[in-house]
C-alpha cells in the first residue's frame, strides 16, 4: 500500500521475531528494519511496548503491534497477497490449535533438554520428541509444508523450531527430530528450511551457534 510506514523492531537471535521477519518477506512488505540491543533497550522499544518490553514489535503507520502470533497474524489481514491462514474456518482453526500446541508443548520441553544435564536432559530430550511426533501428525502425506503446497501460519510460526532442534543436538548431543521415527517432519525440516526466502532470513549458523553456546554457559556455567 503507497505511502505506508512500517517498523519492525528485532533482535538477530530472536525466534520470534523471525517469525516476523518471514511473514513479512513473504508478502512483499517493505518495511525498516531496527536492530535493538536487548541488554539496553531503546526509547523506541520502550514505548512501542511498554507492557512487556520485548521483541518482536511491528509499527505500522505509528500504531505498533506486539506478539509475534498477533503480529503475524495482523500482517496477513492488512496485507491480502499470499495469504498465510487457511481461509476456511476450520482448517484457520486447526492451524492455530497445532501453533499453540507447538509453543505450549513442544518448545517448553525443548528448552527444558537445552537447559538439563545428564538424566534430566534425556528426559526431557524424550519428551520433546514425543511432542514433535504428535506435531508431525499436523503434516499431510505428500504436502511439503503445514499449510499444503505453499508456505503457511504454521510453517512460519513453528519454522524456528526446526533451526532450535538443530543447536539442541548439537550443543547438548541428543537427538530430536530424525529420518527414521518422524520422516515426514524430518522431511518438512529439509524443504522449508532451504526455500530461498526463508534460507536467507536466517542468522549464520556459527554465529547462531556461539550465541546460544554463550547463552547456555552464562545461565549453567556447569554444563558441557
Amino acid at each position: 500500500m503507497a505511502g505506508e510506514c512500517v517498523q519492525f523492531l528485532g533482535f538477530w537471535a530472536s525466534p520470534s521475531a523471525l517469525r516476523v521477519v518471514w511473514a513479512l518477506k513473504l508478502k512483499g512488505i517493505d518495511y525498516e528494519h531496527i536492530e535493538e540491543d536487548l541488554l539496553n533497550k531503546s526509547p523506541l522499544l520502550l514505548k512501542y511496548n511498554p507492557v512487556h518490553k520485548k521483541v518482536p514489535v511491528l509499527v505500522h503507520n505509528g500504531k505498533p503491534v506486539a506478539e509475534s502470533l498477533i503480529i503475524v497474524e495482523y500482517i496477513d489481514e492488512v496485507w491480502k497477497q499470499n495469504p498465510l491462514l487457511p481461509q476456511d474456518p476450520y482448517e484457520r482453526a486447526k492451524a492455530r490449535f497445532w501453533v499453540k500446541f507447538a509453543d505450549e508443548k513442544v518448545v517448553p520441553d525443548m528448552v527444558s533438554t537445552f537447559m538439563k544435564t545428564g538424566e534430566e536432559k534425556e528426559k526431557a530430550a524424550k519428551a520433546a520428541r514425543e511432542c514433535l511426533k504428535t506435531l508431525e501428525s499436523g503434516l499431510e502425506e505428500g504436502k511439503q509444508f503445514f499449510g499444503g503446497e505453499a508456505i503457511g501460519f504454521v510453517d512460519i510460526a513453528v519454522g524456528w523450531i526446526g533451526i532450535w532442534a538443530r543447536i539442541v543436538e548439537k550443543l547438548k548431543d541428543v537427538s530430536l527430530v530424525d529420518e527414521e521415527t518422524m520422516p515426514l517432519l524430518h522431511a518438512w525440516l529439509q524443504n522449508f528450511l532451504e526455500v530461498p526466502i526463508i534460507k536467507e532470513c536466517i542468522p549464520p549458523w556459527d554465529k547462531l551457534l556461539q550465541h546460544n553456546k554463550g547463552y547456555l554457559v552464562k545461565l549453567t556455567p556447569d554444563s558441557t
